[in-house]
């Protein structure tokens, strides 16, 4: 009997809306939402009532470490996030942070080593420009300055067999190409080629607008790349602090020798041999 009457298609009760003259009082309260409501206001009030017996029965006299050891601010205790947790579970959440930190590290290298592949072949003369090196940190200089130390300079060497020919040498017409354009080591034309209008930036005198493109192309990846180096030193000192609190904490004599250039604590460990 009950699968029939559950088959008879009865009538859907609707709820009673809000009435267009009260719209401005939002939607109309249904009895479950004043039920809910009712005992939210009971619960708190409740708690509140325990609270006041509380305090007018506490001891003038009682005495806990914990007054001592907290710590309080506007009137709030702060606790050590550290200190609720086991060491275990710090341990365990520092090395996740770590892989992490090691992860986008990675990630990093990458776009830096693509960056880096995609600038090698610059001019050296667009290098040595103040506008491309505006904006780049001391970190950034440094490293810079120690790769163009290990980068050998790129030259385009031409054999001849005589001095005579050395003297009438003509790179223009040896490169096929405008002497406008010899100095150039990449996007250099050939006359035939520019003739045919093969090349989409063949005329000459839009070659500077379009030179000054590339420029500020190139000074937008150099000024990436300086960034990225920073991030990179950055990422490595934050995975450096992170085992170095996970040495912390764990066991083994370790004496304080001193501080590093941050200011960061220097531990230093006694060699203890691994069975």
């Amino acid at each position: 009997m009950s699968t029939l009457r559950n088959a008879v298609q009865r009538r859907n009760h609707k709820e009673r809306g809000q009435l267009a003259s009260r719209e401005r009082l939002g939607l109309l309260e249904k009895k479950k939402d004043y039920v809910l409501r009712a005992k939210d206001f009971h619960s708190k009030e409740k708690r509140l009532k325990a609270l006041r017996e509380k305090a007018a029965q506490r001891n003038p006299d009682e005495f806990y470490f914990k007054m001592i050891n907290s710590n309080t601010k506007g009137g709030k205790h702060i606790t050590e996030r550290n200190a609720a947790l086991p060491v275990e579970m710090i341990s365990m959440l520092k090395s996740q942070d770590k892989n992490y930190i090691k992860t986008q590290r990675e990630i990093s290298k990458k776009k830096m080593q693509r960056l880096q592949e995609s600038l090698h072949f610059i001019d050296e003369q667009d290098m040595d420009d103040e506008d491309m090196l505006a904006g780049f940190s001391d970190e950034a200089e440094d490293e810079e300055e120690e790769q163009t130390q290990k980068s050998k300079k790129s030259n385009h060497v031409v054999f001849v067999d005589t001095e005579e020919e050395v003297k009438k040498f003509n790179p223009a017409k040896h490169l096929n190409t405008l002497p406008e354009l010899v100095n150039r080591k990449f996007n250099r034309p050939t006359v035939d080629s520019l003739k045919k209008n093969v090349i989409a930036n063949a005329s000459v005198d839009s070659d500077d607008e379009n030179e000054k493109e590339m420029k500020k192309a190139r000074r937008m990846k150099y000024k990436e790349l300086a960034s990225r180096i920073v991030r990179e030193q950055q990422l490595s000192k934050a995975e450096r602090e992170i085992e170095i609190q996970r040495a912390i904490q764990s066991k083994g004599k370790k004496k304080r020798v001193g501080t590093d250039e941050n200011g960061l604590p220097v531990y230093k460990w006694k060699a203890d041999r691994k069975k």
